[in-house]
């Protein structure tokens, strides 16, 4: 159950950390609008990301008699694929911050903390780079997806501990440092560590070859 813990955690912060658009708003909306409304936000987040990690492990499950022949080749492509994910998100980043096209932007809509939830859980949803990920997921983790009930479920859990954990502090970002983590050096920083654990991620499929 340790090892589901520990690919939960690792998978949760890797998709949650960069701070990206869905992230500069939740921090532009709870400074704002307040911290209940950005407990909101953060938990639809959260939400949205649990119930890929759910589709994860479930289908990861399901597809185990089919994908258990190609179990080595299957890890090293999704392994490869999260590499380039991690690779072309930190490159973005950098470009990005080189020409300054890193600043957040705030729309100003009101927002309260149940539409809020609404609306965050709606976006990340629909966020192709989630789906891309989780997606990723579930054929790294095919053939060796948690088998039990347990593990599986310390895998779900600990992959929304990780995202609702990381946008709370994002949410209480919002009323202390809103500028500092949505500046330009804050989301570069942000990014820079997310490729950072999902290459470790992708190292650790490959490392159980």
């Amino acid at each position: 159950m340790t090892a589901a813990v520990v690919a939960g955690l690792i998978a949760g912060y890797g998709i949650a950390i960069p701070v990206g658009a869905v992230g500069a708003y939740l921090v532009a909306v709870t400074a704002r609008t307040g911290w209940r409304t950005g407990v909101g936000a953060a938990l639809g987040v959260a939400t949205a990301d649990g119930v890929y990690a759910v589709l994860a492990v479930a289908a990861g499950s399901a597809l185990v008699p089919l994908l258990t022949p190609v179990t080595t080749p299957l890890r090293w492509a999704s392994a490869v694929l999260l590499v380039v994910l991690a690779v072309r998100a930190a490159y973005t980043a950098l470009s990005a911050y080189r020409s300054g096209g890193l600043a957040s932007r705030d729309d100003g809509t009101a927002l309260g903390p149940a539409r809020a939830y609404l609306t965050f859980l709606g976006i990340t949803i629909l966020n192709p780079m989630t789906v891309v990920y989780f997606a990723a997921l579930i054929l790294a983790t095919g053939p060796s997806a948690p088998a039990a009930l347990p593990d599986r479920t310390a895998f779900v859990l600990a992959a929304l501990l990780a995202s609702a954990s990381w946008q709370l502090l994002l949410a209480l970002g919002g009323t202390l440092l809103g500028r500092t983590l949505t500046g330009a050096r804050g989301r570069l920083t942000t990014v820079l560590a997310s490729s950072t654990l999902i290459v470790v991620l992708a190292v650790r499929l490959v490392a159980r070859s």
